[in-house]
C-alpha cells in the first residue's frame, strides 16, 4: 500500500484536480491507495481571514465566505457528474455550519484557539470531500473523516497526536476497507471529546506520516509543485537541481532550515518505520523526484543548502557567566515557557557569552522576558542587558557524508569571505551533518549561490557583469562576451551574464542575464540613471562575482571605483584616468582592492589588448627590477604619423584616425600627449615608482592655439589652419631620413613623453598602422629589452583586452 499526499497548490483548480486524479488512478492499478489532501490552495489563509474580519464586520467575513464558496461550487460543477445533487447539499451545509461560527464570533466578539480549529477544518473537511465524489466518477473510492481516526490531546490548533488509539483506528478502519482508494483530509483531528482539532504548521504532510507509519505502507508520496528536494531554494539559485536520494537526517536538517516542500515532523512517524518517502511533482509526474531513505546512494558530500531568514540573535553575555552554573537553563527555560521556538545556539568555550537564534518576530518579547529573568545580574552589572541583532538569517550546508571529508568548513567559509559576506555566528553538530552561519538578512541569496557554486557547481564559474559605456569599445565587448558564450561555457567551464548596462541616459537590468541578441532594445526601454543609482542598483543585485565594467573615458565614472570595491565587487576599466589620478587616490584603490577581495584590473589603460601591465607584474612580482622603458605608447599618434606626409593633411589623417576609433572621443587627449603621459606614469607606478602626472616632461607638438580649444568642432579648424606647421614637422624628420614617433621614455625615476625622429637602425622605426611598442630595461633584460608589440588601438583589441581581464577575474 501507498500513501499518496497531495498540497494545495495541487488541488487549486478543477484543472489540477484533475491531474491529481490522473495520478491516484494510475497508482491504484497496482495497489491500494490512502490520498492526504490539503486544503484548495490559500482557502485556510482566506478561512482565517473571515475569521478575523468577522470581530468587525460579519458582512465582509460573508463576503470572503461567499468568494471560498465560489471555487468549491466550481470544481463540483466542473468535475461531478452522477453525484452532484447529494455533493451540493453536503457542502452547502458545511458553509452554512461556517456561516453560523462566523456570527458567533461576531456576536460574542470572540475567537477562540477551540473556534480557529473549527473554522481551519473546513479547507480539508471541503476538499476531500469534494476529491472523493469527483474520484468516485473515475475509480473505486471512498471517502473518511481524518477527525474520525486521528486523535489528539487537547491542544486546539498544534495537537500532539495519540499514537496509541490513532494507529488502532487507522489500522481496523483500513482493515475492514475494500475501497481501492481512500481520500483523507490532512491537518485535521479530535480529541477524546470528539471536538476538532488541528496538527499545526505542515500538518497535512504529518497526517499523512501518520496515515503511512500506522499502516507500514510500501512508500510515502509527497506532491507538490517542484520535483523534489532540490540542492538549494531554485527560486533563488537558478542554477538548482534536485536531489535524487537523501538519507531521513538529511532531509530533516533540509526541512528544518527552510525546505519549504517537507516539514520536519513530517519524516519522524516514516522514519521510525524506516518507510521511504518520495517528494513529487504534481505537474511533472514523469520526473524521478527525490527520494528519502535510509541507505541512500552516495552523491556529494553536501547534499544541499538551505535557509531561514528573519531571524533575530539573543546575546546572554558578561564576565559574571564564567564558572557559575544555571545561566543556560534559566534563559532556556525562560524561552520554553513563553513558546519561543529556538533554531540556533552557540556559545563562546570561555563561557562568557551564550547565543541563541530565535524568528524576529519573537525577538521584543524574548528580549523583555530575558532581562526580567536577569535583573538581578543585570542591576549588578554581572552580565550585560540582552543583546538583540536582527535583520539576519542562517544558512545551512547539509550532508550526511561532510564528515568524512576534510576542509569542508574551510570551503564554506572562504566562499562566503571572497565574496564579503560576513558571518556573524557559527555552529556545527558533533555529528557534522550540518554546519550552520548567522549572516545579514540581505546577503541570503548572494551567500546561497556563493555556496551552491562551491559545491555544486565545481565545473563552472558564473561571473555576473554590469557594463557601463557601451560606445565603440562596450559595443564590441558585448559582442565578444555574446560570441564566445559557449566556448567559455564547454572550454574554460564559465558562465558569463551580463546583468546590467549602462550608458549616460538609461540603464537596464535583468537578474537572469540581459538577452545580448536584443540589448540595445532593453537598454532603450531601461529607465533614467545617474553613477549613483547604477551603483545602489548593482549594490541592492548583491550578485556573487560581481564584476564593474567601465569603457567610458569619464573622469565621474573613474571616481566611484572606491565604492564598488568596498562593496567586494571587482572592477574592469580601460579608463586611465583613476590610475593616472594622484598617487594616493592610485595607492587607496589598490589598497582596498586587496581588503575587500575585489579585483581592480586595467590591462587596457596600456596598450588596448596588448599584456604589458601583466607583463610587468610578472616581472616585479618575480623579483626583477625596471631601470628604464621606452615605448610608443599612442595607437592614435602612430596611426596618424604613419599615414601623415606631403601628400595628405593632418586633418584628414587625424579625422581618420578617429572614424577607425583609434582616438579617444576627444582627440585632443590623445595628440596632446595627455594620454600617453597617463601612461607612462601608470608602467612607472606599476613598476614600483611613486610618481604624479604633473611630475612627466611633455613635449607639445601642437600649436598653442589648438591645445586651447574647448570642442572638436574648433579644435579640427585650428588644425587646417595650422597645416603649415604640421608640415614643417614631418618636412624636418623626412630630411633626415627619419620616421615621426611619439616616444614615451622613463628612467631614473623621472619621464617624459614628445615628438623624436627615429633613425632607421631603431626598433620603434619599422612601427606600422596604429601598432603599440614597450622596451622594458630591467636587471634581468639590462643590454636587450624584453619587447612588447602589437596593435595599440581600436575597438576590437580594447575590447578584447576588458574581456582578458574578466578572464583573468574568473581564474583567480
Amino acid at each position: 500500500m501507498k500513501v499518496l499526499k497531495f498540497g494545495g497548490s495541487s488541488v487549486a483548480s478543477s484543472e489540477k484536480i484533475q491531474k491529481v486524479l490522473a495520478i491516484v488512478e494510475a497508482a491504484s492499478k497496482k495497489e491500494k491507495i490512502a490520498v492526504v489532501v490539503s486544503a484548495f490552495g490559500k482557502t485556510t489563509d482566506k478561512l482565517l481571514a473571515g475569521a478575523n474580519e468577522a470581530l468587525e464586520d460579519i458582512t465582509t467575513a460573508k463576503e470572503t465566505l461567499e468568494t471560498i464558496k465560489e471555487l468549491h461550487f466550481e470544481v463540483i460543477d466542473d468535475l461531478i457528474i452522477k453525484n452532484k445533487k447529494e455533493v451540493h447539499e453536503e457542502i452547502t451545509y458545511l458553509f452554512d455550519r461556517l456561516t453560523s461560527i462566523y456570527e458567533g464570533v461576531f456576536l460574542l466578539q470572540e475567537l477562540s484557539d477551540k473556534t480557529l480549529a473549527k473554522v481551519y477544518s473546513f479547507g480539508e473537511r471541503l476538499s476531500s470531500y469534494i476529491i472523493a465524489n469527483a474520484a468516485k466518477e473515475l475509480f473505486d473510492a471512498a471517502h473518511k473523516e481524518s477527525r474520525d481516526l486521528i486523535i489528539t490531546n487537547n491542544e486546539y490548533l498544534n495537537a500532539q497526536v495519540n499514537f496509541k488509539v490513532t494507529n488502532n483506528n487507522i489500522t481496523s478502519f483500513f482493515e475492514e476497507n475494500k475501497h481501492q482508494v481512500v481520500v483523507l483530509g490532512g491537518f485535521i483531528s479530535s480529541n477524546i471529546f470528539e471536538e476538532t482539532t488541528t496538527l499545526g504548521r505542515g500538518g497535512s504532510d504529518f497526517t499523512a506520516a501518520i496515515y503511512a507509519a500506522a499502516l507500514e505502507a510500501n512508500e510515502l508520496q509527497i506532491w507538490t509543485d517542484v520535483s523534489g528536494m532540490f540542492t538549494a531554494n531554485p527560486r533563488v539559485v537558478k542554477q538548482a537541481y534536485p536531489i535524487s536520494e537523501i538519507s531521513y537526517e538529511e532531509a530533516m536538517e533540509l526541512s528544518h532550515f527552510g525546505a519549504k516542500v517537507l516539514y520536519p515532523p513530517t519524516i519522524q512517524p516514516a522514519l521510525r518505520k524506516a518507510i521511504a518517502i518520495r517528494i513529487k511533482n504534481t505537474f511533472e509526474p514523469e520526473s524521478a523526484g527525490t527520494l528519502i531513505c535510509k541507505n541512500p546512494e552516495n552523491g556529494n558530500e553536501v547534499k544541499g543548502i538551505s535557509h531561514i531568514e528573519d531571524i533575530s540573535l539573543i546575546t546572554l553575555e558578561g564576565g559574571g557567566m564564567v564558572g557559575i552554573p544555571g545561566f543556560s537553563k534559566r534563559l532556556f527555560e525562560t524561552l520554553s515557557v513563553a513558546k519561543i521556538n529556538v533554531v540556533f545556539i552557540t556559545q563562546a568555550s570561555s563561557e562568557h557569552s551564550i547565543c541563541v537564534g530565535v524568528f524576529e518576530n519573537d525577538a521584543a518579547k524574548a528580549k523583555e522576558l530575558l532581562d526580567d529573568t536577569f535583573s538581578i545580574e543585570i542591576d549588578k552589572k554581572k552580565i550585560k542587558p540582552i543583546i538583540v541583532e536582527s535583520n539576519l538569517a542562517i544558512i545551512a550546508v547539509v550532508g550526511e557524508s561532510m564528515k568524512n571529508y576534510q576542509g569542508l568548513s574551510g570551503q564554506m567559509f572562504s566562499a562566503l569571505g571572497r565574496n564579503n559576506v560576513n558571518v556573524r555566528a557559527i555552529a556545527q553538530g558533533s555529528s557534522e551533518k550540518n554546519i550552520s552561519a548567522v549572516i545579514n538578512k540581505y546577503d541570503a541569496k548572494k551567500a546561497l549561490n556563493t555556496l551552491h557554486e562551491q559545491f555544486f557547481e565545481e565545473r563552472t564559474k558564473q561571473l555576473n557583469l554590469f557594463v557601463t559605456g557601451v560606445g565603440n569599445v562596450g559595443e564590441r565587448f558585448l559582442a565578444q562576451i555574446h560570441q564566445q558564450k559557449k566556448f567559455l561555457k564547454d572550454n574554460l567551464k564559465l558562465s558569463i551574464k551580463v546583468i546590467g548596462i549602462a550608458n549616460s541616459r538609461k540603464m537596464a537590468f535583468d537578474d537572469n542575464g540581459i538577452d545580448l541578441n536584443n540589448w540595445k532594445e532593453a537598454l532603450e526601454n531601461g529607465e533614467p540613471t545617474t553613477l549613483d543609482s547604477f551603483h545602489k542598483k548593482v549594490k541592492e543585485s548583491n550578485h556573487i562575482n560581481s564584476v564593474f565594467i567601465d569603457n567610458t573615458a569619464n573622469q565621474q565614472v573613474s571616481e566611484i571605483y572606491e565604492k564598488y570595491l568596498r562593496d567586494s565587487i571587482s572592477v574592469v576599466t580601460c579608463n586611465k584616468i583613476a590610475c593616472a589620478s594622484s598617487f594616493d587616490n592610485y595607492k587607496t584603490l589598490k589598497q582596498v582592492s586587496r581588503k575587500y577581495n575585489a579585483s581592480f584590473l586595467f590591462e587596457t589603460n596600456v596598450g588596448a589588448g596588448l599584456p604589458i601591465i601583466d607583463t610587468l607584474k610578472n616581472l616585479v612580482n618575480s623579483g626583477d627590477r625596471v631601470n628604464k622603458i621606452q615605448a610608443v605608447l599612442s595607437g592614435s599618434l602612430n596611426f596618424v604619423f604613419n599615414n601623415f606626409n606631403a601628400d595628405s593633411t593632418f586633418h584628414d589623417v587625424v579625422a581618420a584616425a578617429q572614424k577607425e576609433g583609434y582616438t579617444e572621443p576627444d582627440p585632443k587627449i590623445d595628440l596632446s600627449g595627455v594620454d600617453v603621459a597617463r601612461k607612462i606614469l601608470i608602467l612607472a607606478r606599476e613598476s614600483g615608482y611613486k610618481m604624479e602626472l604633473e611630475d612627466i616632461a611633455k613635449n607639445a607638438f601642437l600649436p598653442e592655439e589648438s591645445l586651447k580649444t574647448d570642442n572638436n568642432d574648433d579644435f579640427y579648424a585650428s588644425l587646417t589652419k595650422n597645416e603649415g606647421h604640421f608640415q614643417n614637422i614631418f618636412k624636418e624628420a623626412n630630411d633626415k631620413d627619419c620616421r615621426l614617433k611619439y616616444v614615451a621614455e622613463f628612467a631614473d625615476g623621472k619621464a617624459n613623453v614628445g615628438l623624436q625622429h627615429i633613425a632607421s637602425d631603431h626598433p620603434f622605426y619599422n612601427l606600422e598602422g596604429s601598432d603599440n611598442i614597450v622596451l622594458f630595461f630591467t636587471d634581468r633584460y639590462p643590454e636587450n629589452p624584453l619587447i612588447i608589440k602589437g596593435a595599440g588601438a581600436g575597438a576590437d583589441v580594447t575590447a578584447s583586452g576588458i574581456f582578458a581581464d574578466v578572464i583573468r577575474i574568473a581564474n583567480k
